[in-house]
């Protein structure tokens, strides 16, 4: 009875902080709220950089959860909210960056380098094996290798 109390404290733990945006984070209109956690489910954790900041538990990651909700409150569309975000932090933030003629090198750059893996593999299949010309042995190499066989046996 013990584990299965401490299995599901422990659970309860983890579920806790996996539930980074506080109750009094949250918005009383439920479609401001939606459009809120949407706009910061794609916008980076400047402290974590691994998570979303809807996510991310870091003080500066719920400044920006309250700013995004202060500006939707405000009336402004979540393409301004996004751009607010981005001029006053950079392209950065942003957890999955614009397709642009700066950022070209993102997203082509794996599809670039699996094609290049590809063509290098291919090439080294199909190109024949490179054949060893066996030199014969020297008087000299003869005489080591009898040598070592009359020692051994």
């Amino acid at each position: 009875m013990r584990k299965i109390l401490a299995a599901g404290l422990l659970i309860i733990v983890l579920a806790s902080s996996a539930l980074a945006v506080q109750p009094d984070e949250i918005l009383a209109d439920p479609a401001l709220e939606a459009r809120a956690r949407a706009i910061s489910a794609g916008l980076r954790c400047l402290v974590c950089q691994n998570q979303s900041i809807d996510d991310s538990d870091a003080t500066l990651a719920r400044d920006l959860r309250l700013l995004i909700r202060e500006r939707l409150k405000a009336g402004d569309s979540d393409g301004k909210v996004i751009a607010f975000v981005v001029d006053r932090y950079g392209e950065f933030v942003l957890l999955k960056p614009r397709f642009e003629a700066k950022t070209i090198a993102l997203w082509t750059g794996p599809f670039v380098v699996l094609l290049l893996t590809l063509f290098i593999l291919l090439y080294r299949a199909r190109r024949p094996p490179v054949a060893v010309m066996e030199a014969p042995l020297t008087d000299a190499e003869k005489a080591a290798l009898h040598h070592l066989t009359e020692a051994g046996g």
